[in-house]
């Protein structure tokens, strides 16, 4: 098994055997996870292969309990010599650790039974030629947008395949496959002595549903070609509307406020917020787990519980944290399936397309790039450098670079203006552009 890709079902085996050693070592509980991961990522700069990557990843990793006392311990060689020395580590690490009296597997009654197929895995039959050709297709693509368009930093197309199992001692043994693919392209512009550059990408677990890889290109050359002759505002407060790309980004900031470790460590802007109107009455966010083909779809959590529909923020109000057991245990609530991150968040979308939130906001700055990493998860003060379009009469009127846009995040939340209609799809967390009534734009 060392020398071939094995199969979900001697996943699964192997996963069986593992717990059931733990036990012969003298752990009261544990649970184990493996994963194989196989990919193809090529990049092609100015029609020339400048990488080309075939990699193959597989690890196992265990948790074992000797009462509340917790040890971990993994390995990347799944023989079972490997393997069953790694589960006597853990058991071994967990006899000299502290006691946690939060410390365990999830509640039996909140693990994964039925696993539904949510049609993850669409493995993309390509070679490395083929991955070149369509690499090549999509810079020559950008390249002849506009003379204006003089160098790149490539185009890449990548296509991973992966088989996960996790199993406990409380007898839950379950995997699933899935797979990603995705076509980028970044390139650069330059007029006179200024130079921008920008980028596009498509990613889906299907290789059948990406862009174009023409189009792909073509648009990340127009986004560059867009932001040349950019210039400088003087300082001003006015509103601002996040493309949908960084809308993520910025409830990023409130899902990492809500989750449960930034509340029982007492360090969140939004501490003890559940209940509360954390955003205006028109915001709703729901979580869909099961979604056939989603980018964040996922049957169960990374510690075997079950995925469920919710609504994080229902009306403007957020409903409940992201949590999984041990946060959950530590505040006296119940697992909300999350270990591992979320699953498919989706804002409910407005009326308005882009054309329209542009003619809401009237006056201000449309973020189309982030820089900087000023955000205090603890008090919610958010400064980052930024660059754009500035907008007047509702209409855009030329590129900006070099401001810096403030704020504090808990205001900016209950200051939303709009979500527009144009949803982004490619992640975790879908949304389509929001409208901040107002923040401060430094510039000169």
């Amino acid at each position: 098994m060392t020398h071939q890709t094995p199969s979900g079902d001697e996943l699964a085996a192997l996963v069986e055997r593992a717990v059931a050693e733990a036990r012969v070592a003298g752990a009261s509980a544990a649970d184990v996870g493996i994963s194989v991961e196989t990919g193809l990522s090529v990049t092609v700069r100015l029609g020339e292969v400048e990488s080309l990557e075939h990699h193959r990843n597989r690890g196992m990793g265990i948790t074992a309990y000797v009462g509340q006392r917790k040890g971990s311990a993994s390995t990347a060689d799944l023989s079972w010599g490997a393997i069953a020395d790694t589960v006597r580590k853990a058991v071994s690490i967990a006899r000299f650790t502290a006691e946690d009296p939060y410390a365990g597997l999830p509640d039996p009654s909140d693990l994964a039974s039925d696993i539904p197929d949510l049609e993850l895995s669409h493995p993309w039959a390509i070679d490395a030629p083929q991955a070149i050709e369509i690499a090549r297709i999509c810079e020559a693509a950008a390249l002849a947008v506009d003379t204006r368009i003089t160098n790149s930093e490539g185009a890449s197309v990548s296509a991973q395949s992966a088989e996960r199992v996790y199993g406990n001692t409380l007898g839950l043994i379950a995997g699933y496959p899935s797979s990603y693919a995705s076509i980028s392209c970044v390139v650069m512009g330059q007029a006179g002595d200024q130079q921008e550059r920008d980028y596009w990408y498509s990613t889906s677990r299907d290789p059948a549903a990406l862009e174009d890889p023409e189009a792909i290109g073509r648009r990340a050359a127009e986004r560059t070609v867009a932001r040349l002759g950019a210039r400088r505002i003087a300082t001003t407060r006015a509103p601002v509307l996040y493309l949908p790309e960084l809308a993520r980004g910025l409830l990023g900031h409130f899902l990492g406020a809500v989750r449960g470790g930034a509340q029982y460590r007492r360090s969140s802007f939004l501490l003890d917020a559940a209940g509360e109107a954390v955003f205006p009455h028109f915001f709703s966010i729901s979580e869909r787990p099961h979604l056939k083909r989603g980018l964040g779809s996922a049957p169960f959590d990374s510690e075997g519980c079950r995925t469920r529909d919710r609504e994080l923020v229902r009306d403007g109000v957020l409903d409940g944290y992201v949590l999984d057991s041990y946060s959950a245990r530590k505040l006296g609530l119940r697992t909300t399936g999350n270990a591992g991150g979320v699953h498919n968040l989706i804002v409910h979308p407005g009326q308005n397309d882009f054309a329209a939130l542009l003619r809401q906001m009237g006056r201000g700055l449309v973020v189309t790039e982030l820089m900087g990493q000023g955000v205090n998860p603890v008090t919610g003060d958010y400064s980052r450098g930024a660059a754009g379009f500035w907008v007047e009469g509702g209409a855009i009127q030329y590129p900006v670079n070099e401001v810096t846009i403030a704020g504090n995040l808990r205001e900016m939340y209950r200051d939303l203006v709009a979500v527009g209609s144009d949803v982004d799809r490619r992640g975790s967390v879908q949304t389509g552009s929001i409208l901040v009534a107002e923040m401060t734009i430094a510039g000169d």
